[in-house]
């Protein structure tokens, strides 16, 4: 299988869709698993940049639109939903192009990764400490017993801060500790898009600009209704809870909008750290003029794919 990776505003959507369809031009039918953990919710379309049916181009795409936003994310879950997908696809002699910039929802749909259960009440405790403390302080204390995890989440991040010291605590070992070395489940061929900084930091600043104008405030007033507030998880997406602060009062629009663009950048850096760390990514440009034959060839070079259609035409 493929795989489609790399920071925020990079253009891996684009990418995974028209790689979707040179495969398919090659006798070989691909279709899109998504691994964007926000892109999962119902309803959460602008601020996740989820293609339109047009911008699909009829490439079949998978795992969209799956959790209502009062559902708490759980990879755990997404796991067991991709690999079923990966698996259809498969049976039916399909390429599956999985494309997200998630990094621990990659590994789990293309890696064996196992994940430790969990413990209501050192869960409950833990959220409680969460909601009295803030997450700075917990974020403190997960520095002090698994400085590497520490590193790898954001301090605001107060969910994933959570589930790595009830890890620690239930498992005694570092949370890290339950990320092996990149052992992969299914052959695949990773390919990770790359900006410069400043031009990333550009493209972000302009993906929030298209975001508001196309509607992204009426999107999050709409789903606030539909109990975005009461989502554990969809209620912290990159923009959703900028906005919901705005509608609160607790801010106005333009610092809503100014906070958008500052942490979906702190993001996008944390994104490149993650799959920089994986050896088995190859990377590209993400305005090489000839984009999408670069990232053909290594498929071609990296699998079995192409000598497959080749023999298909030379048998047609």
């Amino acid at each position: 299988m493929i795989a489609v990776v790399g920071p925020t505003a990079v253009g891996k959507s684009d990418l995974s869709v028209a790689l979707a369809l040179r495969l398919t031009e090659h006798g070989l039918p691909a279709e899109i698993i998504n691994a964007d953990s926000m892109q999962l919710y119902q309803g959460m379309d602008i601020g996740t940049a989820k293609l339109t049916p047009e911008e699909r181009r009829g490439v079949p795409h998978h795992l969209l639109d799956v959790w209502e936003v009062t559902q708490t994310a759980n990879v755990a879950d997404y796991q067991r939903m991709a690999r079923a997908v990966i698996d259809d696809l498969h049976a039916a002699g399909r390429v599956p192009v999985l494309v997200g910039g998630s990094g621990l929802y990659v590994r789990a749909a293309l890696d064996e990764l196992d994940f430790p259960g969990t413990d209501p009440k050192v869960r409950a405790r833990l959220e409680a400490e969460l909601a009295e403390q803030g997450p700075l302080a917990l974020h403190a204390r997960l520095a002090r017993l698994d400085p590497e995890a520490a590193r790898a989440i954001l301090p605001t991040n107060g969910r994933r801060i959570v589930r790595a010291l009830e890890v620690i605590e239930i498992t005694g070992g570092p949370f890290t500790a339950t990320l092996p070395d990149h052992v992969s489940r299914y052959p695949c061929v990773q390919i990770g898009l790359t900006a410069p900084r400043p031009e990333l930091d550009e493209r972000i600043a302009l993906r929030v600009d298209r975001m508001w104008e196309a509607g992204l405030v009426d999107e999050v007033r709409a789903l606030e209704k539909a109990g975005l507030r009461d989502g554990f998880t969809a209620s912290r997406a990159l923009g959703y809870a900028q906005i919901l602060r705005f509608l609160a009062g607790e801010c106005t629009e333009e610092e809503a909008k100014e906070e958008t663009v500052r942490a979906t950048r702190r993001f996008a850096r944390r994104q490149e750290s993650w799959f920089r760390r994986d050896p088995r990514v190859h990377w590209l440009p993400y305005d090489a003029p000839d984009l999408v034959d670069r990232a053909f060839a290594l498929v071609c070079e990296h699998s079995d794919l192409c000598f497959r259609s080749a023999t298909r035409d030379e048998q047609s």
